[in-house]
Parts: structure tokens; sequence; C-alpha cells
């Protein structure tokens, strides 16, 4: 098979059959579709930053409200998180979606959760 019949083939598939495609290719070739979740450590000068203007935001979910699947797939648009771990992600709300982002990013992305119906703070 050529790239572009590989191609084909994927983009007429169903979601479901994606899914076990690429569940699939993790076993067999022992690989993770799932972005690295960088995790922000606290420096010790922090605390001499928090007296000037704060330039570092992170957005938690405090909770995903009555409509969780539109918030799942807000979480999964924003960190590029696979189903599974979007979904654990906002199971075990409050629970940071994105860490360490500019005042603008946290903001929008905030405004993307409660428009999908998500409770969200900025920190």
């Amino acid at each position: 098979m050529t790239k572009e019949q590989i191609l084909e083939a994927i983009e007429n598939m169903t979601v479901l059959e994606l899914s076990e495609l690429v569940k699939a290719m993790e076993e067999k070739f022992g690989v993770s579709a799932a972005a690295p979740v960088a995790v922000a450590a606290a420096a010790p000068a922090a605390a001499a930053e928090a007296a000037e203007e704060k330039t570092e935001f992170d957005v938690i979910l405090q909770s995903a409200g009555e409509k969780k699947i539109n918030v799942i797939k807000v979480v999964r648009e924003l960190t590029s998180l696979g189903l599974k771990e979007a979904k654990e992600l906002v199971d075990n709300a409050p629970s940071p979606v994105k860490e360490g982002v500019s005042k603008e990013v946290a903001e929008e992305t905030k405004a993307k959760l409660e428009e999908a119906g998500a409770t969200v703070e900025i920190k």
C-alpha cells in the first residue's frame, strides 16, 4: 500500500475504528499517542517574583458541570491529550488544564471551557 492509500483508508474510518487502530498501534509498537503533559515546578525565586506583576497563570478545571462530554472535547482540543487522559482529567476535577501560560491564553482557555459548561478558575 502507498501512503496515499493508507491515508485514504484512515480517512474513511469511523471514530471508533480510529480509536481501535490507535490502540492496536500503541500495543504493537509499544508507544503512546498521548502528548506528554509538562508539570511546572515552583522555583525558589517565585516568592520574590510574587511582588511583581504575575505573568504566568494556571487554568484549573473546578467541575465539568452538566455537559461533561463537551468539556472533555474542549480539554482534548486545548491540551492534545487522548480521550482517556482528557476524561481522567475532567473526572478528577479540580485539576489543572494548563499551567504557566500567559494571561491571554489563560483567559481564552477559561472562556472555551466555560462555553462548554465547565466551572474554571485562573490562579
